[in-house]
């Protein structure tokens, strides 16, 4: 894949042109979430998951929040290091977000609502773009990401039951195909493959690094 590149790629400016040119409209927030259409997935790289049955009662409705903060010289992502006693993914790199509630309106309002609650992010700094079409996770999750810029006065305040650091790493580095790595490791005796983006010390894998995957395909490959 060539890659969409054009001058002034990698500001926030850019994303959000890319944003409102191939990715999917706001207003299309509640049919993403409930298509049944078989998107994307951890059966990206593991196609003997796509004959898996669904978990019971289905996947479970989710979403999460893909900030672009607008940074001199470049935008940069917001990710989160989730805390060690968490009882799943404990550890590991991921976006703001979590499951559908029955109070949010559409899964926009989930991923702002998980932001603030995870890490203080106040909504007053963020402007919606557009949706990714939804991700399916091997623990039954069906995850929409929600693409977003935030203006970079925004605070923070990490909820330590939730999230152990905030960090940002750099858009530019993140859509870059050549830091897109396909690592493999044993999971209930079957070896499973994954992408991942290593980032100094930080190791961006799994879920997190499907979605960027994703992002990277929708936006800036062709």
């Amino acid at each position: 894949m060539s890659m969409r590149i054009e001058s002034g790629a990698f500001t926030a400016d850019d994303f959000q042109r890319r944003a409102k040119a191939y990715a999917r409209p706001v207003e299309e927030a509640d049919s993403v979430a409930r298509s049944e259409a078989l998107g994307r997935g951890d059966y990206d790289l593991n196609p003997d998951l796509l004959g898996a049955p669904p978990p019971p009662g289905g996947y479970r409705a989710a979403s999460v929040l893909i900030g672009i903060v607008d940074r001199e010289p470049g935008a940069t992502v917001v990710l989160t290091l989730r805390a060690e006693h968490l009882p799943t993914h404990a550890g590991q790199i991921a976006f703001p977000g979590g499951r559908v509630d029955p109070g949010d309106a559409t899964v926009i309002d989930t991923a702002l609502r998980e932001a603030h609650e995870e890490i203080g992010l106040d909504r007053r700094f963020v402007t919606p773009l557009g949706l990714l079409d939804g991700y399916r996770t091997r623990t039954g999750f069906n995850i929409v990401p929600v693409l977003a810029v935030i203006a970079p006065a925004f605070s923070v305040a990490a909820d330590e039951r939730e999230v152990a650091e905030v960090f940002e790493v750099p858009l530019a580095f993140l859509m870059s195909v050549a830091n897109h790595q396909r690592h493999s490791r044993e999971w209930q005796g079957q070896l499973r493959h994954f992408y991942a983006m290593p980032y100094g010390e930080r190791y961006i894998w799994g879920a997190t690094a499907g979605i960027l995957r994703m992002m990277y395909e929708r936006l800036y490959a062709e």
